[in-house]
C-alpha cells in the first residue's frame, strides 16, 4: 500500500464517519478519534462489499458504494455508542 493510498483512506474514512454519525440520532458518546477509524474500517469493508456485489466501479460517482460505507459507519457508531452506554 503506496502512502497515497494510506492518506486518501484516512481522507475517506474521515468523511464517511463524520456522515456516519450525522445519520445516528441523538448524542454519541464517542470521540472524534474513534469516529475518524470507525469511518475508515467502514469505508474498507463497504468497499470490498461493493466489490463484490459488483457496483464499486461505475461510470461518474459511486453512490451504492458510498451508501455501504455510510450505513456501515452508523452501524458502528450505533454499536459503540451503545457499549459507552452502559458503562
Amino acid at each position: 500500500m503506496e502512502i497515497d493510498s494510506i492518506i486518501s483512506a484516512i481522507i475517506i474514512g474521515i468523511v464517511i464517519g463524520i456522515l456516519g454519525r450525522l445519520v445516528v440520532p441523538g448524542r454519541q458518546r464517542i470521540g472524534i478519534l474513534l469516529t475518524i477509524l470507525v469511518g475508515i474500517v467502514a469505508a474498507l469493508i463497504g468497499s470490498a462489499i461493493a466489490a463484490g456485489v459488483g457496483v464499486a466501479d461505475t461510470n461518474g460517482v459511486d453512490w451504492v458504494e458510498w451508501l455501504i460505507q455510510i450505513a456501515l459507519a452508523a452501524l458502528g457508531i450505533a454499536a459503540l455508542d451503545r457499549t459507552r452506554a452502559r458503562r
